[in-house]
């Protein structure tokens, strides 16, 4: 029974930078790797800003080999004078220990900014083993140090000794993200520097460096083309159906809003479209995007019928034929965006949609008023398009109607789990008829299913909606998953929530994993975003010695184990393939909840997830081979 002693003695007040440690998620997202190197990006955000205001032009981050981060910007230099109110505390203090303290509510200061709550940098430093400050002002250089977002060392000023001191101002923080908060401390240069490329494109003129002390890679990027430039970075290695990026800016006065759109068509099935605001990547999109897809199916229709390029068309064409193999680039500057969340990956502005479609369909409609010769381009693409979706829409009936009759809706070669709840029901995609089986021998029944795959699946990159349907192996994933395909695609039909790829720790393994997550991410990417999808670790290596066994995920636990048991009497087998595992064997390492290990698949930057579909999947071979040569040091355990 529950206790009645509930008084004011139960209530806690977190002071300070308390909350943010004991509930970061709140103010990060997570404290895996997103919620990581979402703190160089709230750092970043801030010198962005000033780039925004006018006043810096120049950002330089640097990974250090300490596992630190250090962002330095030739910005105005955060302010350093006495604050009366906040008991005489530096402006420098207040900013970086007290939420939703800084410049970005007032309107003098930033007409527009991403640090939409003034609560960043703070939750940066409370966050961080240890943060540094530098201010650059005035011919000083003023010094201030935290630690887990305590003061550390009160501000010092002392007189900047370099010949240009006076001109030098801006601000520069090093931080060490805590390891007692994140699951992982070691940043990506990649996924950073990809970021980096981002802001750099949106904000033409800015030069941004970043550089990897501990992997020697440093990159500098500065695009006086603008988005314009980063629709053509985009859409690299694809056929253009037209020659030139389409490109407009456009402001609505009354809302101080600035619509800036570059987009450009490929032969390509699949569409990549990125919404920014303020700078800020708004992953899951929001009003502005919502606007903007209405106005480009109105825009794409009415100047298809003005120009009579619509024969042998019933319908009109629908958002998802315009939108086949489109390449868009979305950046609003907004005065007061209402972003859902500190990690601000939607927006959520009522009125943005409004503004945003009626600006683009007016700047659309004029551009192809102006360019017949680019909208017939565009039209004749969407109606190929509009074709292929029907085809592929009395594909899925057929294949319904054959499963139906066939096996009650489930594929033969599914052995499926007893379990019904999808929440406690688990799927293996399984690469070959033998592993299958013993994949089939060794699973708990009750909440495991089985789906064995005959060799490759489709490479959807390179393949259109009719083609993929017709494939047989992608026909038996649509129906064993249950969330349909396309138009009918429901992720709350998923009739598991693991589905787990098992494929051989071997090259051909790789390439089959490679094409589920091309084809999930393609065209189920809401069961991703879900975390349903899961990679699982069979063991590389097998080390006994009598009746002693363990099993070895990488070849350095391998050779622990070997000096473990001893050098003499001790047996390794290397597995090659799932089969060379019995039953038994395959449930204990790969399988059993409690021994086994899974990678659970996840899009940190989905503009840079889908360049990297693109590149290994895609037509561009020279892109691939760039990538495979830079990335080709930190392969290990690879067969030939």
């Amino acid at each position: 029974m529950a206790q009645n002693n509930y008084n004011a003695s139960n209530i806690t007040v977190l002071e300070g930078l308390e909350p943010v440690r004991e509930r970061p998620a709140m103010y990060i997202g997570s404290t895996d790797v997103r919620g990581l190197h979402h703190l160089v990006y709230e750092v970043v955000d801030n010198a962005v800003d000033e780039a925004l205001a006018g006043v810096c032009d120049h950002i330089i981050v640097t990974l250090g080999r300490d596992g630190t981060c250090t962002v330095e910007d030739n910005g105005r230099g955060i302010p350093v004078d006495i604050m009366e109110e906040q008991d005489g505390k530096s402006a420098l203090e207040v900013v970086m220990t007290v939420l939703h303290a800084g410049g970005k509510f007032d309107k003098n200061t930033y007409q527009v900014s991403g640090g939409l709550h003034g609560v960043g940098v703070s939750v940066v430093n409370a966050l961080s083993e240890f943060l540094q400050v530098e201010v650059f002002r005035d011919g000083y250089i003023y010094d201030m140090g935290f630690a887990r977002g305590g003061l550390k060392s009160d501000l010092t000023s002392r007189k900047n000794a370099a010949p240009d001191a006076f001109e030098k101002h801006g601000t520069k923080i090093s931080f060490k993200p805590d390891a007692l908060i994140f699951e992982t401390v070691t940043f990506d240069y990649d996924i950073l520097s990809h970021r980096m490329r981002e802001l750099a494109f949106l904000n033409r003129g800015i030069t941004i460096e970043i550089s990897d002390e501990r992997s020697g890679y440093a990159d500098i990027f500065n695009y006086e083309g603008g988005i314009s430039e980063f629709v053509t970075y985009l859409i690299t290695g694809k056929e253009t159906v037209h020659p030139d990026v389409i490109y407009f800016d456009t402001k609505d006065a009354a809302s101080m809003t600035e619509v800036e759109v570059a987009l450009q068509y490929s032969t390509a099935y699949s569409e990549t479209m990125m919404t920014f605001v303020n700078s800020v990547n708004t992953r899951e999109g929001g009003t502005h995007l919502e606007g903007f897809r209405s106005a480009l199916t109105r825009a794409i229709n009415k100047s298809a019928k003005d120009n009579n390029l619509m024969k042998g068309m019933s319908e009109s064409l629908k958002g998802e034929d315009v939108r086949e193999g489109l390449v868009t680039v979305i950046s609003l500057k907004v005065a007061n965006p209402q972003f859902e969340g500190q990690t601000k990956m939607r927006l959520g502005n009522s009125n943005v949609k409004g503004i945003v479609d009626s600006l683009v369909y007016q700047s659309l409609t004029e551009y192809f008023e102006e360019n017949p010769k680019v909208i017939q381009a565009i039209v004749s693409k969407a109606v190929g398009a509009a074709r292929a979706r029907e085809a592929a829409r009395k594909a899925r009936e057929l294949a319904r109607r054959k499963s139906t009759l066939e096996s009650g809706g489930l594929p033969g070669k599914l052995a499926d789990c007893s379990e019904r709840d999808p929440s406690k029901s688990e799927i293996y995609i399984v690469e070959g008829d033998s592993a299958g089986g013993s994949a089939k021998q060794g699973r708990s029944r009750q909440f495991q299913a089985i789906l064995p795959l005959r060799g490759k699946i489709l490479n959807v990159e390179k393949a259109n909606p009719h083609r993929i349907l017709k494939n047989a192996e992608i026909q038996t994933l649509i129906s064993a998953i249950g969330c349909g395909f396309g138009e009918s695609f429901d992720v709350e039909k998923a009739r598991y929530h693991h589905i787990i790829f098992m494929t051989d720790a071997d090259v051909d393994g790789a390439h089959i994993c490679t094409l589920l997550l091309t084809f999930f991410y393609r065209y189920m990417p809401e069961l991703i975003e879900k975390g349903y999808i899961y990679i699982a670790q069979p063991p590389l290596f097998r080390v006994a010695k009598g009746k002693n066994e363990k099993y070895a995920f990488s070849e350095e636990e391998m050779k622990r184990y070997v000096k473990e048991f001893g050098d003499k009497g001790v047996s390794v087998q290397r597995y090659k393939g799932l089969g060379e595992m019995n039953a038994d064997q395959l449930w204990h390492t790969t399988m059993a909840p409690e021994s086994r290990v899974l990678k659970q698949v996840s899009v940190i930057e989905a503009s840079y997830a889908d360049e990297i579909f693109s590149k290994l999947m895609g037509d561009d071979v020279e892109a691939r081979k760039e990538f495979i040569i830079r990335h080709s040091k930190e392969v290990t355990n690879l067969d030939i």
